[in-house]
């Protein structure tokens, strides 16, 4: 019997809090039906996520994905970063 591996599921979303070392909160929107009125409503989802080299910051957009089980509530390993926060520049003139 072979064994057949499920793709892992992979989102894309905004780091919301990189406080606690090797831990990101993401923030995930997605869309969904309302079951009633059919109007489709956008809701969002906060999962945290593993971020082995604690390389991630507040405002990044970042890809992660299912993974094994880090903690109780971690069931998410960060990816990838896909583009970081633009850094507060004070405006010289």
């Amino acid at each position: 019997m072979s064994e057949v591996k499920k793709a892992k599921k992979t989102v894309q979303g905004l780091v919301v809090s990189a406080k606690t070392p090797k831990t990101i909160v993401v923030k995930i929107a997605f869309r969904k039906q309302d079951a009633h009125f059919k109007k489709t409503i956008q809701q969002t989802k906060k999962v945290m996520a593993h971020d082995e080299k604690t390389e991630a910051r507040e405002g990044d957009t970042v890809i992660i994905e299912e993974s094994r089980p880090f903690s109780k509530r971690k069931r998410y390993a960060l990816q990838k970063i896909v583009t970081r926060k633009a850094e507060d520049v004070p405006a010289v003139g």
